[in-house]
């Protein structure tokens, strides 16, 4: 557990415990994650966006994952791939103390740590929170889908902070990223398709490679969620990966789908 997770008491989440918490399968239940029944929820996005992340044979995996809420994307990392040693961070205490049960509850406390950070953080209060630049092989994030006055503010404030930017923007969000992948360090970004030339327009500076591939509901269907990866460093030009389909007849996943969803199974970027 780093210093920056110790921060944050019992107190903060009992709130939670006590009416507002539930408890969800993932990975067909091979995870087991607590989270704010009436808050922000974690779903089909941020399984995608785990199951991009793909081990590297010989090269130690750091993960860092960039507004984690409870931590489901780095959870999910950290159950599919045996090698990866994954660090959840996360500004709003409540979330990071339920980030920190999920990792007990999950027997996940050799390989996984919470932490409490914001994007854009002084570099003192990173160092405090264990957070080392450069230090990561692999940086996630599913940054907030509104932009900060752009949507009616939720009743509920978690989920208000964690669906909406607040003194930042994509460009921020690039930066920390960058920030925080080593030589060669992967970053990967799930979010909204109609955001796709803002995330580009921030990773692009910083890194190569880029790889976008979106997701489609249903054959025929407009893609409504892209993934983009990119690396630290790389020359590589630009390409666009064929849809990864979600859903087949009726309400059903794709046996693609199915196997990343229930069966823990990887996305394949190329």
């Amino acid at each position: 557990m780093t210093r920056g997770a110790e921060q944050t008491g019992a107190e903060a989440v009992a709130p939670l415990y006590r009416s507002d918490v539930t408890e969800d399968d993932f990975l067909g239940g091979q995870l087991k994650v607590l989270q704010p029944k009436r808050g922000y929820r974690a779903g089909l996005d941020a399984v995608l966006l785990a199951a991009a992340v793909a081990a590297t044979p010989g090269r130690p995996m750091r993960v860092l994952d960039v507004g984690a809420g409870v931590g489901t994307v780095g959870l999910c990392v950290a159950r599919r791939l045996a090698a990866a040693d994954v660090v959840l961070m996360e500004r709003q205490p409540e979330l990071v103390a339920l980030a920190q049960e999920n990792i007990a509850k999950n027997g996940l406390e050799c390989r996984a740590s919470a932490c409490l950070a914001e994007v854009g953080g002084r570099a003192e209060d990173l160092e405090r929170a264990g957070l080392e630049p450069g230090s990561f092989t692999h940086v996630l994030a599913n940054p907030p889908y509104y932009a900060a006055g752009a949507a009616t503010p939720s009743e509920e404030m978690l989920k208000s902070a964690s669906h909406v930017m607040s003194g930042g923007d994509f460009e921020a969000w690039g930066r920390f990223m960058a920030r925080m992948a080593g030589s060669q360090g992967q970053a990967i970004i799930v979010h909204k398709a109609e955001a796709l030339p803002q995330i580009l327009a921030a990773l692009e500076k910083r890194f190569g490679g880029l790889k976008v591939l979106p997701i489609h509901p249903r054959s025929g269907e407009a893609a409504n969620r892209v993934i983009v990866t990119g690396i630290k460093g790389s020359r590589a030009p630009l390409s666009v990966r064929s849809g990864f389909i979600l859903h087949g007849e009726g309400n059903g996943f794709t046996p693609a789908a199915d196997a990343i969803l229930r069966g823990g199974g990887g996305l394949d970027l190329g």
